[in-house]
């Protein structure tokens, strides 16, 4: 009997030992996992406040060096109202008579610095400038591209679609670059009082047809000899009141 007590609690204390191992097991899993949950969002946030810390500057040295392409076109310190149109903000003013004088509220762009008659820096200030919008402007006021595919001598005189810019001393306003229909009037270099006195003197042999570039036209002249002299005398005529031009359809200089 004695032998048989000594066997079942032997049996009850190596079960106690068995469930004590296994729970000291499950509990330092348990702890290993808890601390892993809780330092991968101090690491997270540790990281998020570093990329921060060190980003934040770097673009404000970005921002503080960074400057606007206007600003080459803007003189320091001169007069505000003789500075360019692009160095300025002015507000409409929409109470404006056309083809009158009219005072505008302007206002310089950031980093633009101008004084007044009296050296004083100044932001805002009036200009005064003449109501018109600058498609409205005299040709002298604005530069446009030039074409060389279109006739000039032609009838009726050809005309081609221009790019045209504002000067920078003229106030106008809507935009300062515009579209615009403009006649022909390139020249390829050729000289009117030169084809008229070749005309003249040597009119008979073509020479003028050959200077204008009109070869199959002075090839005729030359061997017709100026179809005895009537082709000579109408191409006097012609090229004198400009109706016979270029071959390349140029204007004359």
């Amino acid at each position: 009997m004695a032998a048989r007590w000594w066997r079942r609690a032997l049996r009850g204390l190596c079960g106690a030992a068995l469930f004590l191992s296994q729970l000291s097991v499950l509990s330092g899993r348990a702890g290993s996992l808890l601390t892993t949950k809780l330092s991968q969002p101090q690491s997270t946030l540790a990281k998020g406040l570093t990329s921060t810390s060190t980003n934040v500057p770097y673009f404000k040295v970005l921002e503080s060096t960074e400057i606007p392409p206007y600003l080459t076109n803007c003189p320091s310190n001169g007069l505000c109202s003789r500075l360019p149109p692009d160095c300025m903000t002015c507000n409409t003013n929409y109470s404006c008579v056309y083809g009158k004088t009219a005072t505008f509220d302007c206002k310089v762009k950031p980093h633009v610095h101008c004084v007044d008659e009296n050296n004083h820096e100044q932001e805002n200030f009036t200009i005064n400038m003449t109501c018109q919008f600058c498609w409205q402007l005299a040709t002298s006021d604005y530069v446009c591209t030039n074409s060389t595919n279109c006739m000039t001598v032609s009838c009726p005189r050809q005309r081609y679609n221009a790019t045209c810019t504002v000067r920078d001393h003229i106030h106008c306003l809507g935009n300062r670059v515009f579209p615009k229909m403009l006649y022909c009037n390139w020249t390829g270099g050729y000289k009117w009082s030169t084809a008229l006195a070749l005309s003249i003197t040597l009119g008979g042999f073509g020479a003028d047809r050959f200077y204008l570039g009109q070869w199959r036209e002075g090839l005729g002249k030359l061997f017709s000899f100026g179809g005895l002299g009537i082709w000579t005398l109408i191409d006097v005529l012609l090229i004198g009141v400009g109706y016979v031009g270029p071959a390349d359809g140029s204007l004359y200089i």
